[in-house]
């Protein structure tokens, strides 16, 4: 009976933080709370980190419904404009059809620590959204606002070294996401003369990273990651740096995921190393494929394949299938990686060369392909073996990719990328 009792007075308390918060909500867009922005907006935000998840989901429906545009005033705002689509009739359907929560956003964004706090609360709402699609114009508010504030013209790349505040080093070993850290010496091995690693910052964020990436200099392009991270390895002399190898980069903001920024990370890293480096010829990625093995396994479909294409898919597929009695978790074993027969190395190596060539302008594209050659990357060489990790054969059964950035040639690639077609080299095309 007193956990009953105790369960009850927990829900009146949230009931009423959230009729609280709501409140809160409607007083922020007032035009007294315009004036006392801060301790309302301040309120507001202590009233949300304190609900429980469940009241967290009727407060994004809440949002959602309550704070939505006016359907019959954007109506009659839309008809004024059709009747006459004069300037004064743009601006006004534009008001009328803005959320009142964008302005309510906005004013969360003028309390200090109130950027911090909206990616908070997106990064709440994300999950939601698979199991509660109508919060999908919510969600879009969220990242319409966000991808204004997080412009990369108000981001600050800087370069992470060793002599980095600790706070910094250790959220790059918390965030690293692509290939774990493995403690302090892992980074310092990362950080030594022949690495480097940038990230994006924000104003009003500070000490926060935004993303980060790792970059390998190197005498020539890479074909395994293992000796990129080999914590024991010697550093390269740099009259050796003729490759600069981004082998790794992390979002370390949840919240801001969609928003665009390592396309534009990649390039800036890019140009600052030709500036220091002008020795360096070649900008390229050593990168994992970790849709591949799934594809394969749900029978390495490709709609639309011109019929010669298609046959020689299907060869490649049959051959990796009877190698290993249909059972294609027998491929995830590093052991047996290396020592595939020929024939079936070769049919593997052709099924990614389909898999990134031809599948990635798709939706069901593999997402790192997709972001890479989206930003004007041209997809340069396969390499079986790459990544003999754990996690390396069960994505993608060891095979790793470099991408080309081509500086000159970026917008390009991207453009023909956009038409679906993917920039690549003569040596991948021989396997299409």
């Amino acid at each position: 009976m007193l956990d009953g009792l105790r369960e009850a007075a927990r829900r009146v308390v949230d009931d009423h933080t959230l009729r609280g918060l709501l409140t809160d909500c409607h007083r922020l867009l007032s035009e007294r709370g315009e004036a006392n922005s801060a301790s309302i907006a301040r309120d507001l935000v202590n009233r949300f980190n304190r609900l429980p998840e469940d009241q967290r989901g009727i407060f994004f429906e809440r949002l959602s419904s309550d704070f939505s545009p006016d359907p019959k005033a954007v109506l009659q705002g839309a008809q004024a404009y059709a009747s006459n689509p004069n300037a004064a009739n743009l601006v006004r359907l534009g008001e009328l059809a803005e959320p009142p929560r964008q302005e309510l956003l906005r004013r969360i964004n003028r309390l200090p620590g109130g950027t911090s706090s909206i990616v908070a609360m997106r990064h709440a709402l994300l999950p939601r959204l698979p199991k509660q699609p109508e919060l999908g114009a919510l969600a879009a508010d969220f990242q319409h606002l966000l991808s204004s504030w997080f412009n990369p013209g108000f981001l600050e790349l800087q370069r992470v070294d060793w002599n980095s505040p600790a706070q910094l080093l250790e959220q790059i070993i918390r965030h690293e996401s692509v290939h774990a850290i493995d403690g302090w010496d892992d980074l310092r091995r990362r950080l030594q003369p022949d690495r480097r690693c940038f990230a994006f910052f924000h104003p009003q964020l500070p000490g926060e990273p935004l993303i980060f990436v790792e970059v390998a200099l190197l005498p020539e392009m890479p074909q395994a990651i293992a000796p990129l991270i080999d914590k024991k390895a010697t550093p390269l002399p740099p009259n050796t740096f003729k490759v600069a190898a981004f082998y790794s980069i992390s979002n370390c903001q949840p919240g801001l995921r969609g928003v665009s920024l390592g396309n534009f990370l990649i390039k800036r890293v890019a140009e600052t190393l030709a500036a220091e480096l002008p020795q360096l010829r070649t900008f390229c990625t050593l990168s994992p494929i970790p849709g591949f093995a799934g594809w394969v396994k749900a029978g390495a479909v490709c709609d639309g394949l011109p019929r010669a294409r298609q046959e020689h898919l299907d060869a490649a597929r049959t051959t990796v299938e009877e190698a290993f009695g249909g059972d294609l978790n027998r491929l995830a074993n590093a052991p047996v990686l290396r020592t595939l027969p020929e024939p079936v190395g070769e049919a593997l190596t052709r099924l990614a060369a389909v898999y990134l060539g031809c599948v990635s302008p798709t939706p069901q594209g593999d997402p790192v392909a997709r972001f890479h050659l989206d930003n004007g990357a041209r997809l340069e060489r396969l390499n079986p073996c790459g990544d003999l990790s754990a996690k390396g054969v069960r994505q993608s059964f060891g095979m790793m990719v470099n991408y080309l950035y081509d500086l000159q040639k970026v917008e390009v690639h991207h453009e023909k990328f956009v038409r679906g077609d993917v920039a690549h080299s003569r040596a991948i095309g021989a396997l299409l």
